[in-house]
């Protein structure tokens, strides 16, 4: 796949969104009090940062003229204070803001994780893992700067700017209406140049999602990129899209850094007009020396804010790119939920009907139509059919991942979906062909749907599905460590640890979706043992690749083109010789060549 196969589905936004803002500072809001103390901090040291000047210019034009010696002391310890006063002052400003703001960015982390863990599955069906990522870690990080720093930076250089203002007024209005000149000029500039910004930032963004996307593919199919040599292809692959990052990269930097010159251009521009217009005053004896230099030391003043607050509106089109992308996934509407009339189930017997189930994944082809059958409390039903027949739609709808677009899914009478989805799927025990093994220890994987289970109920469970024996030969036993998806174990040792997991969950409605399809016939034998002690009184849904595990199920049933074309036990299809009956044939015959 190239690089045009990533980032075609990124939300644009025409301009910065206030709604966007408002509901990041909605993550503020619970902090207020913080907030409070830092804004008052930052006053505190902008007011010590601004008096030093104007002591200056006392000093030169009051005290000095008049060899003051007391009065330059004077002025010196509170210049003195001041420049501590602000040294601290800022240091506690930095500090609080930065407390907030990781405050705010670790509630949004989390309600954005949340969000993900209760999406449906068709949102992962049609969205790539590394993109999902990319809008929980990097995007997020993206906006640490503007929840840590900007918001309250902005808030201190607008002080430090309209103090600074004022306080040029106040010394000499002639003077500084004349300095400030040069600011609607680079305003203007930049009014203009900020769509070329933001559309910058966005392609930043979206390149980096199309890199982050690329490398969890190929790390996630390693064994299919070795196995089919595309190495090579892929590195090529890998050059353009590292390569897009990096141009889109230095586009949005050679712009953004056109800010920082602009401005001290315009500072130059200013202070030569103080010196030029200052200098005339001076001759006209309408201002003295020391409100020069106190003008000049707060045209700097007045334009570090100016540079500050650019680069702000530069950080806030980053955040923009980012957080329409957050808010982007974080509006996707969540399917499946429990309905407002919802309730527990209750002392689940294991009852399951399907009435008149029709279900369609893109609502254009149905993938079963108008299904019934009903499977009695502690009965086994096998489901067997081609690929695509419908077979794992029918346990995914049991499940409740999806919903049927028409009839209904009953346990012990009662509809699934006026079922609390907690209790629906304590009840459910999904087995899995390819099971997922989380990194941490065997014992912390056979344990995860009850964490609170004892060692001892682990082991019990783990002696019943026989894998006891290859746990304790492992070589911290059931603390061993496993990497993420089990890559030290094989596919059996997987499998058994899943049994397990799902003997210890306890559940009166089991799953079996292809379990020892991928197996060897020896490791086959080691987990049908297994199955047989998961399936000992439960309600049981077997859909098996080799027909042969499951000829002592009560029921069998054959899925053809979405509906039900055969039902009944494994002699009765036999001695019916339709479908099933030639299945079973070629499976056998397959078997016997080999």
């Amino acid at each position: 796949m190239g690089p045009a196969g990533y980032g075609h589905n990124e939300p644009r936004t025409a301009e910065i969104n206030v709604s966007q803002i408002r509901r990041l500072a909605e993550y503020m809001l619970p902090y207020k009090k913080q907030i409070f103390s830092t804004v008052v901090v930052m006053f505190l040291a902008t007011l010590s940062q601004l008096l030093g000047p104007y002591l200056l210019q006392q000093s030169i034009d009051v005290h000095i003229p008049k060899r003051d010696i007391s009065g330059l002391v004077l002025v010196s310890v509170l210049y003195l204070v001041a420049i501590g006063s602000g040294y601290f002052f800022d240091r506690m400003r930095i500090f609080l803001a930065n407390r907030v703001g990781q405050l705010a960015l670790l509630d949004l982390r989390r309600k954005l994780f949340n969000h993900v863990q209760d999406l449906s599955f068709d949102y992962f069906n049609t969205h790539s893992t590394g993109r999902v990522i990319v809008r929980i870690v990097n995007d997020v990080e993206q906006l640490n700067n503007l929840f840590t720093n900007g918001i309250v930076n902005v808030l201190t250089e607008f002080t430090m700017l309209g103090v600074a203002a004022a306080i040029m007024l106040f010394i000499h209005p002639q003077l500084a209406l004349v300095t400030f000149v040069v600011v609607p000029p680079f305003m203007v500039i930049m009014f203009f140049s900020r769509n070329y910004i933001r559309d910058k930032w966005r392609t930043v963004r979206q390149k980096n999602s199309n890199l982050n996307g690329y490398l969890h593919e190929n790390i996630v199919g390693m064994k299919v990129i070795q196995a089919y040599v595309r190495q090579k292809h892929n590195d090529r692959t890998f050059h353009q899209i590292i390569k897009d990052v990096y141009d889109s990269w230095m586009d949005a930097i050679r712009l953004n850094n056109a800010f920082g010159p602009a401005v001290e251009l315009m500072s130059l521009v200013a202070t030569l007009i103080i010196y030029w217009y200052g200098a005339r005053l001076l001759q006209m004896d309408g201002i003295t020396v020391g409100v020069i230099i106190a003008f000049t030391v707060y045209l700097q003043r007045f334009w570090h804010p100016v540079i500050v607050l650019s680069q702000f509106y530069n950080q806030l089109l980053v955040a923009m790119a980012s957080s329409e992308r957050i808010f982007d996934l974080m509006d996707q509407e969540v399917t499946i939920s429990d309905h407002p009339q919802a309730v527990p189930l209750r002392n689940v017997a294991g009852q399951v009907k399907f009435e008149d189930v029709t279900f369609s994944y893109d609502g254009q082809r149905d993938v079963l139509r108008d299904l019934n059958f009903t499977v009695e409390p502690g009965e086994t039903l096998a489901i067997v059919g081609a690929t695509g027949s419908g077979k794992t739609t029918i346990i995914a709808l049991l499940a409740r991942f999806f919903d049927p677009q028409q009839g209904r899914i009953l346990i012990d009478g009662q509809d699934v979906k006026e079922s609390t989805l907690d209790s629906l799927r304590d009840n459910i025990g999904v087995m899995l062909q390819d099971p997922f093994i989380f990194s941490g220890t065997v014992l912390d994987n056979i344990r995860f749907a009850r964490p609170d289970a004892t060692r001892a109920e682990v082991v019990e469970v783990a002696k019943a599905v026989r894998a006891h024996s290859f746990i304790e030969n492992m070589e911290d036993g059931y603390d061993t460590w496993v990497n993420e998806r089990g890559s030290r174990l094989s596919v059996g040792q997987r499998q058994l640890i899943a049994f397990a997991r799902v003997l210890l969950s306890d559940p009166r409605i089991l799953i079996l979706d292809e379990a020892t399809a991928s197996v060897d016939t020896h490791t086959e034998i080691l987990l049908q043992k297994a199955v047989d002690k998961l399936l000992e009184g439960r309600t049981s849904f077997v859909i098996a690749h080799r027909l042969s595990t499951i000829r002592n199920a009560d029921r069998i049933m054959v899925i053809d083109g979405g509906r039900i074309v055969e039902l009944g036990t494994h002699s009765e299809l036999m001695d019916k010789q339709g479908i099933y009956y030639e299945l079973y044939n070629v499976q056998y015959e397959s078997l016997q060549a080999v």
